[in-house]
């Protein structure tokens, strides 16, 4: 959904593998949880529901970030309950996980240190993990807490890595994306894309 549609506006590759000083921030102490909660508590999909993003990208002059955003949309939904949006995206939440048709997007029970993987095609895998539970964010939409951060990694060559970052609100959606390319263990931004304003009142 919104990944690919930021993709389509910026070169990013596919997804990126995290060099182990990434994941270090997040590798010790109790895991953090959010006790009983659904994948659909933290993307609600139903047709009409809207989000706007801005794009907060690290190449682009304050100017330029003031004018670039994005809006998907729910368009419909179709009979094996995947939601269509307007940038050809298709979401499904069922009781484990929230998915595309590839790949398995956010997965319960959320608690950091949770992983799983996405087999997308027979030369890659991506290889998610839930790094944060109950986070407070800050967007132009405004703050919101209880959230929760997922990483995504895929080795894109033999000394890269490709990383996607999205942070899901409750009762909201994704309220922050940001990538990142990591060339022999040194990491470089590439898109942040951040909530600017969303309107749920599909049914």
């Amino acid at each position: 959904m919104l990944a690919s549609a930021w993709h389509k506006m910026r070169p990013v590759r596919t997804l990126p593998a995290l060099a182990l000083a990434l994941a270090a921030g997040c590798a010790h102490g109790p895991a953090a949880t959010a006790t009983g909660a659904r994948p659909s508590d933290y993307f609600p999909l139903a047709v009409g529901n809207e989000w706007v993003f801005v794009d907060r990208s690290p190449q682009l002059s304050p100017a330029e970030q003031a004018v670039r955003e994005r809006k998907v949309r729910i368009l419909s939904r179709d009979a094996e309950g995947f939601f269509h949006d307007s940038s050809r995206g298709e979401l499904r939440a069922d009781a484990d996980c929230l998915r595309d048709r590839l790949r398995r997007l956010l997965c319960a029970p959320f608690e950091t240190g949770r992983r799983w993987i996405s087999v997308v095609s027979v030369s890659s895998t991506e290889r998610y993990e839930i790094v944060a539970v109950g986070e407070r964010v800050t967007t132009p939409a405004g703050t919101f807490h209880g959230c929760i951060r997922v990483r995504a990694h895929n080795r894109a060559g033999p000394d890269t890595d490709q990383v996607l970052e999205t942070t899901y609100a409750p009762g909201v959606g994704v309220v922050r994306l940001e990538t990142f390319v990591v060339v022999k263990g040194a990491m470089t931004p590439q898109v942040k894309a951040e909530l600017k304003s969303y309107r749920l009142e599909g049914k």
